[in-house]
């Protein structure tokens, strides 16, 4: 297309975003036309994709980051052939593919949800990570942002890594529209600011008058030759473009036009040009799924080991039953073992620094490209990358996060480093699976089992070493428990998972020597739980005491809990959990200054049974 052509492309980008912002009756149109130019000249001159094969494994990447400019992204989609306009007058309707925000789940050409702003250029790093580093496809990743959302710390952990890669694959476009949501940004028009800002971290800077599309066309070009660093284009536009009562004017952020059908007659009418867009080049498949036999670590029963040290040596095997495992660490390798990995597959483990918005991020890019990713660190600091794990969630990536060092059993360091609300977190993950093993068999088979579910997927491991209690060919089918011991004369259920197990059967000897016979379950997965095994147990004993090295509310008593919702009688429930804030101590002191060991749950055992007594 030559420079008239692409300007009547841009307008029409425009005049469909208005039209189906006003169909909607909501959205965002001003957001759109201020980057109507940038998208029509990407579109047509220098993207290389096949709307028809969206998993092309040379097609480059396109992420909205600026997710409330949908109407803008389903515009170019109409222009691509991908949508017809009866279907773009959907926009926002119950049942339609182009959602308000537009996410993978519906529409196939999505790389990744956006909306919650900061999050589209931390994945779009990952996403180059996959391709410089091992898709080596030669697809080149597009990301679109805001100038509202470089306020987020996330763009800034992104733009930090992406030049420490030297993804020189990746392109930022900045569309420096100068308004927000409520009124000006931060920086507004001043584009030398956010200049400066890319520079210091090591990217390519490109400032342009985002509305001359000859300027955007050599831009994208320039992009496209600098080799050892990321770019970025600062392009300096204005929100509402194109038509006077909206034009760089406040207060209309995220609201349709007043007037759709003049602001359509004022930018020209109605369109219908048709982009052929570049077709990606012919490129191999991406990688293999298996590669060999999964031979898990085995460790014998009664020996002591920390499921920590089960899930890198698990992990490591896992790498090298499956070519498609790939592991993400945030600086402490070390401590959660990921570093097993990386020695057995250095070319697959990726670094992310302590930048766990980073780290998930660059988990959901990977995913998006196929792979599946194991990022770890420890339980307490993943709690900083909750929107990231949230919107995993909404783009239904596939993605397995481990979090270490979890509750107070970690001892000395403080409560600073202790996971205690990281079940509660993601338990509340939409579609989520949660898993908190308490020996190193059960640890190892359970990382197996992480890789064959859909979702995101938590494990939570200890630091401390803990006895084996179960065998090398145990099986623990996520969704299931173990019933550790049972009797026909139980008079109550104690639950545990992970280290409140061993604390669990310590305080069942001490009762069954009173004559209390005590049924213990290890409910290893937390989510899904098994239903089933918590009511029977709950119909045989009548009493139930969980038990957990984790806040009260949110986890494992909860999890219990939820199995009695459905309208039957609650059994008599008593819930142990960390409810003071701990300071630093040994391991075991910390269990009992919580009131979480054997002795305290003993005691709380007595007192339960006398009350079902008296009763």
């Amino acid at each position: 297309m030559n420079t008239r052509q692409l300007t009547e492309l841009a307008q029409q980008l425009r005049v469909d975003s208005v039209r189906a912002s006003a169909a909607a009756g909501s959205g965002h149109p001003t957001s759109s036309m201020s980057a109507a130019e940038l998208m029509a000249v990407l579109l047509a001159r220098h993207l290389h994709y096949d709307f028809e094969r969206p998993q092309h494994p040379a097609n480059d990447r396109f992420v909205l980051s600026k997710g409330h400019a949908s109407p803008l992204l389903y515009s170019m989609y109409k222009a691509a052939g991908a949508i017809n306009d009866t279907e773009l007058l959907t926009f926002r309707r119950l049942g339609s593919r182009l959602e308000g925000h537009p996410t993978p789940r519906r529409l196939p050409w999505v790389e990744t949800a956006t909306g919650s702003l900061g999050q589209g250029l931390p994945v779009g790093v990952g996403i180059a990570m996959a391709g410089k580093r091992i898709d080596r496809t030669g697809y080149r990743v597009w990301v679109l942002c805001g100038d509202s959302e470089l306020a987020e710390g996330s763009i800034w952990e992104a733009a930090e890594h992406a030049a420490y890669e030297h993804l020189d694959n990746l392109t930022a476009v900045v569309d420096v529209n100068r308004l927000g949501q409520r009124g000006p940004t931060r920086h507004g028009h001043d584009l030398g600011a956010y200049a400066r800002r890319f520079a210091a971290f090591g990217w390519h800077t490109i400032v342009i008058d985002g509305h001359d599309v000859d300027a955007v066309d050599r831009a994208y070009a320039e992009a496209g030759s600098t080799r050892g660093q990321p770019t970025v284009i600062l392009a300096r536009t204005l929100k509402g473009k194109g038509v006077e009562a909206a034009q760089d004017r406040e207060g209309l952020h995220g609201k349709p036009l007043k007037d759709p059908e003049a602001a359509v007659e004022e930018l020209g009418g109605v369109r219908d040009i048709r982009v052929e867009v570049q077709p990606p080049p012919a490129a191999r498949m991406l990688h293999a799924v298996r590669t060999g036999h999964l031979e898990l670590p085995r460790y014998e029963t009664g020996e002591r080991a920390a499921t920590r040290d089960a899930f890198g040596q698990a992990l490591a095997a896992l790498g090298t039953a499956r070519g498609d495992v790939v592991a993400l660490d945030g600086e402490v390798g070390d401590s959660t073992r990921a570093e097993l990995f990386a020695k057995e597959h250095p070319d697959r483990y990726f670094e992310c620094y302590i930048a766990e918005q980073q780290l998930v991020a660059a988990a959901v890019g990977f995913a998006s490209r196929g792979w599946v990713p194991y990022a770890a660190t420890f339980a307490a600091f993943l709690t900083r990358a909750h929107d990231f794990i949230r919107m995993a969630s909404v783009s239904g990536a596939g993605i397995n996060l481990v979090g270490s060092h979890a509750g107070v059993s970690i001892g000395q360091d403080g409560p600073s480093q202790m996971g205690l609300e990281d079940l509660a977190m993601m338990r509340a993950v939409h579609g989520s699976t949660v898993l908190y093993p308490c020996d190193a068999n059960q640890t190892a088979k359970l990382v197996g089992a992480m890789a064959g579910r859909d979702g995101v997927r938590y494990l939570r491991t200890t630091r401390g070493e803990t006895p084996v209690l179960y065998s090398p060919t145990e099986e623990f089918p996520i969704g299931g428990s173990k019933v550790l011991r049972a009797s026909d004369t139980d008079r109550l259920t104690v639950v545990a998972a992970g280290i409140t197990v061993h604390e669990a059967l310590k305080a069942a000897d001490a009762l069954d020597a009173e004559g209390i016979q005590v049924r213990v379950i290890d409910l290893y997965s937390v989510k899904p739980v098994d239903r089933r095994t918590l009511r029977e147990a709950a119909e045989r004993t009548g009493c139930l005491l969980t038990v957990e090295d984790h806040h009260e509310e949110g986890g494992l008593g909860d999890a219990v809990l939820d199995a009695f919702l459905d309208g039957r009688p609650l059994p008599r429930l008593v819930r142990l959990a960390v409810r003071t804030m701990p300071g630093s101590a040994t391991p075991d002191e910390q269990l009992h200054a919580a009131g979480i060991d054997a002795e305290a749950i003993a005691a709380a055992g007595r007192l339960l049974v006398e009350t079902a007594i008296v009763h």
